[in-house]
C-alpha cells in the first residue's frame, strides 16, 4: 500500500475513534491532533524529517489519553490501528520511537528529525497564548487535576527548556514562537508565586 493510502486509511479509523471518545478527550481531542500534525508538517522539511514518518506519528501520538492501560499505555493500540492501516512492522516500530522520543519528558540529545518535528508542534500547542484561557481548565477536568498539579507539571516539564532555547528544534519554530513560550512560563511562574501568599490561596479555594 503506497504512504498516501497509508494515511488516508489511518486518518480514517482515528476520526472514527475520536468521536467515540469525544465526550472524555477535552483537552486531546481531534482538534488537537489536527493542529500539531499540521504544525509537525510545518517544521518537519527544515529538519530533514520524513514526511510520512512524521504525519503517521503526529496522527497516532495521544492515543495514550484513550487507552489509559499498563505502563505501555497506548502502544499497542498505535500498533492495532497502524496494522488496520497497512502499516508493516518496521514502519509501526519506527513510529512509536519517534512517539516516544517526542514527549517532552522524553526528549534528549541526538532523537530523530522526525521526533524533533512532532515535538515542535506539539510543544505549541502547549504555549499558544490563549492556552491558558481556553484550554487550561479543559486539560484539569480532562486528567481529573487541579490547578496547582498542573502549574507543577508545566514548570516541570517546560520552564529550564524555554529559559535554555531547547524547548523547540527548528529554526522557524524557536524564530516565530519562542517569545509565546517565554511569556506563558511567565505566567505560570507568577503562579507559583499566587500559591506562597495565603490570602491569595483562599481566594483561590473559594472560586474552584
Amino acid at each position: 500500500m503506497k504512504n498516501n493510502k497509508k494515511i488516508e486509511a489511518l486518518e480514517s479509523l482515528l476520526v472514527k475513534l475520536y468521536e467515540e471518545h469525544k465526550e472524555k478527550l477535552l483537552f486531546h481531542g481531534w482538534s488537537h491532533i489536527e493542529f500539531v500534525r499540521a504544525k509537525a508538517l510545518e517544521f518537519a522539511p527544515e529538519l530533514n524529517a520524513d514526511l510520512f514518518l512524521v504525519e503517521s506519528a503526529a496522527l497516532v501520538h495521544d492515543l495514550d489519553y484513550i487507552d489509559k492501560e499498563g505502563k505501555r499505555k497506548g502502544e499497542n493500540l498505535r500498533k492495532k490501528i497502524l496494522s488496520n492501516a497497512g502499516y508493516g512492522d518496521e514502519e509501526k516500530e519506527r513510529i512509536e520511537e519517534i512517539v516516544h522520543n517526542a514527549h517532552i519528558g522524553n526528549q534528549k540529545e541526538g532523537m530523530s528529525n522526525e521526533s524533533k518535528a512532532l515535538a515542535d508542534g506539539d510543544n505549541l500547542f502547549k504555549v499558544l497564548p490563549f492556552t491558558p484561557i481556553f484550554f487550561a481548565h479543559k486539560y484539569i477536568e480532562e486528567q481529573d487535576t487541579d490547578i496547582k498539579e498542573l502549574m507543577e507539571k508545566i514548570l516541570d516539564d517546560q520552564q529550564e527548556k524555554i529559559e535554555n532555547g531547547t524547548f523547540f528544534y527548528s529554526n522557524t519554530a524557536r524564530q516565530k514562537y519562542l517569545h509565546w513560550a517565554e511569556t506563558n512560563i511567565g505566567i505560570w511562574i507568577n503562579m507559583k508565586e499566587c500559591f506562597d501568599d495565603p490570602d491569595i490561596v483562599k481566594l483561590i479555594s473559594s472560586i474552584s
